[in-house]
């Protein structure tokens, strides 16, 4: 069984309407792509498609170190960066943007040109702004909630999340029409903290499978190799998420000498704390399409990551088609994975270690579970039942004969 088969069935993608009376949906997040982050990359794989569904789509995000205002996407995407400071993440490295009076001001008009505001997360001042001015408005609140609490090495930063969680969750998920989650353990954090049943809605999320997908041939595969400078016939294993503890990038660096090359993309070596060693390429932080073409690269993909929704790099591997190692959290239940066919481990240095080894040495192997990858890709994150579930979120958070605003809402 695969996730399109457990969670019921999902209506037909209905069109948002016509012309001015277009559903129109402001989608709020704290960061947005380039900064890098896999909310980030889901956040902006929603508000394409929803775009590309027909709705009208506002992304209000911060700025940090890039310019403020609004950026047309496309004809019915717009992205609008709102001024904020960065302090928090320079120091520790925590993801925590401080919005600033004029964001709020933006934020207040975007708002009121919104029929549904789509918030992500609840540990934010982004989503905290924006459900407090809708509520204000009257305009219905989706919230999606990716993670639960997060390890961290700072006793304080883990203090400060349980402060936020206990005082402001309950407060935010009390003035939400929705909650959409990404697995079983972040269900039932989000009832710990007061969610209602009728609330939830399991909405996994979705990869663009045809710019996520397997290499055509070999010759293709060889010739992204050479493009990267990597090694032409070792079996390749790819980290790519930010270096940082919760990800387990260094467990994946360590693992070097178990029979695979070891890619790591996502962050800056300099800052990681690492070193370079042999069986190792650092690539750095890279674009979409290069981390696209470096999974069509590689054969395995390793992230031994913990307090996590179901990361979006696992979804775009298995989209490309790539053996998975990952960690065996028991919120990833929802998505009946394999288990034969997609390693799931506890992340400790010696299964990192254990499970490359024992891919990079059985060619058969790889290839069943890379097989099954793709297909399972195809299948459960597809952009058609993805959208086709948040169009049910959005009506069922409407009142039935609301009317859409009317005119050209958007801010000039």
């Amino acid at each position: 069984m695969t996730i399109t088969e457990q969670d019921g069935p999902v209506s037909e993608i209905e069109q948002p309407g016509d012309g001015e009376d277009r559903l129109s949906v402001l989608i709020v997040s704290h960061y947005y792509p380039p900064h890098v982050g896999g909310l980030e990359r889901a956040v902006q794989t929603q508000a394409e498609h929803l775009a590309r569904a027909g709705y009208r789509v506002t992304v209000a995000t911060t700025a940090p170190g890039g310019r403020v205002g609004r950026e047309p996407v496309s004809t019915d995407l717009d992205l609008v960066r709102v001024p904020t400071l960065n302090l928090i993440e320079r120091a520790t490295r925590v993801p925590f943007p401080l919005i600033t009076p004029v964001a709020v001001a933006r934020l207040r008009r975007l708002v009121a040109a919104a029929d549904v505001v789509h918030v992500h997360d609840l540990f934010y001042l982004t989503t905290w702004c924006a459900v407090l001015l809708a509520v204000l408005r009257g305009t219905p609140v989706v919230l999606t909630q990716h993670v639960h609490m997060i390890d961290h090495p700072s006793r304080l930063v883990m203090l400060v999340q349980r402060l936020v969680y206990r005082l402001i969750g309950p407060a935010i998920l009390r003035r939400v029409a929705a909650v959409c989650y990404l697995n079983a353990t972040v269900r039932e954090f989000l009832l710990q903290l007061g969610a209602r049943e009728a609330q939830l809605r399991f909405v996994a999320n979705l990869v663009d499978t045809e710019q996520f997908r397997p290499p055509a041939d070999d010759t293709e595969r060889t010739e992204i190799r050479r493009r990267f400078d990597l090694p032409a016939d070792d079996v390749l294993a790819i980290f790519v998420g930010r270096f940082v503890p919760k990800k387990g990038f260094a467990k994946v660096a360590a693992a070097a000498g178990c029979g695979a090359t070891m890619i790591m993309v996502g962050g800056d070596l300099a800052e990681s704390g690492e070193q370079e060693r042999p069986g190792v390429r650092w690539l750095g932080s890279r674009g979409v399409g290069e981390v696209a073409d470096l999974y069509r690269a590689c054969d395995i993909f390793v992230l031994p990551s913990v307090s996590e929704g179901f990361p979006l790099t696992v979804q775009e591997a298995m989209s490309s088609g790539l053996a998975v190692i990952t960690t065996d959290d028991p919120g990833y239940r929802l998505y009946d994975l394999d288990r034969e066919l997609v390693a799931l481990i506890e992340p400790t240095q010696e299964n990192v270690t254990a499970a490359l080894g024992r891919l990079a040495g059985d060619d058969g192997l790889r290839a069943r579970m890379r097989a099954y990858s793709r297909a399972y890709a195809l299948a459960g994150f597809s952009a058609d039942r993805y959208v086709a579930a948040l169009s049910d979120t959005y009506r069922s958070v409407l009142q039935p004969g609301s009317a859409h605003h009317q005119g050209d809402r958007r801010e000039h």
